[in-house]
């Protein structure tokens, strides 16, 4: 089990958690808040000039975790597995842009072929975009997701498909995310997070809680300490591997969205503090 945490210094808040905010509201109210962590989402930069981000970030002492997200590689049909190569490569871009050392790698799925197919197209683009990504000096970090998505959203649904992948294409830009929400269930998890510190290729950690019950699958995510993840256990062990970087809160949720987001926010820290 970790030791309590006593400040904020490793708190991180991905700007998809407060999904009525912008990037300019995200990164004032964050540090008004005295959180100092960002995971940027990528709808927030939709027509921003990325120069004057970074300034923003900047002005604010905002120290960016990640960027979210590239991947969904895998389709039947070519044109679409080209596309998604060039919005990779539009990502790495944008993660140099904002200052994001970590750009994280929803994989994608095509469930009109087998999760085989599409892990060999999942390993064909990350292969393609990779020189590219060591060139800006933006690693990759494949986020394994929950068996539940596997149809649509992630061939890559546990820890071990992700370091197996990372492992064979054996590069210092390439490494795995892990969120509590798609990996708390795995009773090898442990063992493939000791993995991950022995190749030294974990570059993200993502906290959450699983509602019980769970309302909805995609948006009805809990605040840490709402559900059933033991947060402290997991992180103990995410510890263990030598992992230094941001704790990163990634909730997904209707029922906070409809709130009050400054209220949220310091629910989000005053949680943070409690049951992480």
């Amino acid at each position: 089990m970790a030791k309590k945490l006593l400040d904020f210094s490793k708190l991180c808040v991905h700007t998809l958690t407060n999904k009525s905010w912008n990037l300019r509201e995200c990164i004032e109210n964050y540090s008004a808040a005295g959180v100092h962590g960002i995971t940027i989402w990528r709808n927030v930069l939709e027509g921003q000039n990325l120069k004057e981000c970074k300034q923003i970030l900047d002005d604010h002492n905002m120290m960016v975790s990640g960027l979210a997200r590239g991947g969904f590689f895998p389709s039947t049909e070519i044109s679409k597995r080209k596309e998604a190569i060039d919005d990779n490569l539009l990502a790495i871009e944008q993660s140099a842009a904002v200052g994001a050392p970590v750009l994280v790698l929803v994989c994608g799925a095509d469930g009109k072929q087998s999760l085989e197919k599409s892990r060999d197209q999942i390993q064909e683009g990350i292969l393609k975009i990779l020189p590219q990504a060591k060139a800006a000096g933006v690693k990759l970090a494949i986020e394994p997701l929950h068996p539940m998505y596997a149809g649509d959203r992630s061939a890559i649904n546990t820890l071990a498909q992700a370091n197996d992948m990372a492992e064979e294409i054996n590069s210092d830009f390439l490494g795995v995310a892990i969120d509590v929400y798609h990996l708390w269930w795995d009773d090898n998890l442990e063992k493939e997070i000791k993995r991950c510190g022995k190749n030294k290729n974990l570059m993200a950690f993502h906290i959450c809680d699983w509602n019980v019950p769970t309302n909805d699958f995609l948006n009805d995510r809990g605040l840490m300490g709402d559900g059933c993840i033991n947060i402290p256990k997991i992180r103990g062990w995410v510890e263990e591997t030598g992992f230094d970087g941001f704790y990163e809160v990634e909730i997904f949720s209707n029922k906070y969205w409809a709130i009050n987001q400054n209220d949220y926010l310091e629910k989000i820290k005053k949680a943070y503090l409690n049951y992480t």
